[in-house]
C-alpha cells in the first residue's frame, strides 16, 4: 500500500453572463473559464460539465503520479475511489450554481456557515489530539514550542475570520 501522500489541486472558476435579445426575446448565456492554479492550464466552457471534466483530468494526473509505483490493480482501485468524489460534485454542483445565481447572498451565507463549522471542527479536532497530560513534565522549551504553535494557529484562524467577514460585507 502506498505511503500517505497529501496532494493539492486548486481551481479557479470564472463565470461571465451575457444577456441579449434575439427575435424580441430576452436570452441569457453563461460562459466560464476554469484555471488549474498549480500549472496555469485553462479551459473555456459554456457547459459546466466541461469544467468538471477538466478538473477530473487534472486530478487523475495527480493521482496517477502519486501512485506510479503501485501495482496496476492498486492504481485502478485508487483512481476509482478518487473519481467517486466527482460523482457527488457532478450531482450537486449544477443545483448549487443555480441556487447561487438565484440568490447569491443566501448561498454566500451557507458557504460562510460551512467555513465556520469547519473552523469549529478543526478546533475540536485539535483539542482531542493534544494530550495535555503529556505536557505536565515538559521542559520550558516544549512549553514555548507549544505556545508558539497555538499563537500561530490563532493568528491563522483570525485571518480566516477576517476574510470571511470582509466577504460577507460585500
Amino acid at each position: 500500500m502506498a505511503k500517505k501522500q497529501d496532494q493539492n489541486a486548486s481551481f479557479m472558476v470564472r463565470f461571465n453572463q451575457q444577456i441579449y435579445k434575439e427575435n424580441g426575446d430576452a436570452k441569457v448565456q453563461w460562459r466560464g473559464k476554469i484555471s488549474h492554479v498549480q500549472d496555469g492550464d485553462e479551459k473555456r466552457f459554456s457547459d459546466f460539465n466541461d469544467a468538471l471534466v477538466f478538473m477530473q483530468e487534472k486530478l487523475a494526473l495527480l493521482t496517477n503520479e502519486a501512485t506510479k509505483d503501485e501495482p496496476k490493480e492498486e492504481r485502478e482501485s485508487i483512481l476509482q475511489k478518487s473519481f467517486s468524489m466527482f460523482k457527488t460534485v457532478r450531482d450537486v454542483a449544477p443545483q448549487f450554481l443555480k441556487e447561487t445565481i438565484k440568490n447569491p447572498k443566501k448561498q454566500f451565507s451557507n458557504i460562510q456557515e460551512q467555513i465556520q463549522d469547519q473552523i469549529e471542527n478543526l478546533g475540536e479536532e485539535i483539542s482531542e489530539k493534544v494530550q495535555f497530560d503529556q505536557w505536565k513534565k515538559a521542559s520550558r522549551a516544549d512549553y514555548h514550542e507549544l505556545q508558539t504553535s497555538i499563537d500561530s494557529l490563532s493568528k491563522e484562524i483570525k485571518k480566516l475570520n477576517s476574510k470571511v467577514d470582509k466577504i460577507s460585507k460585500k
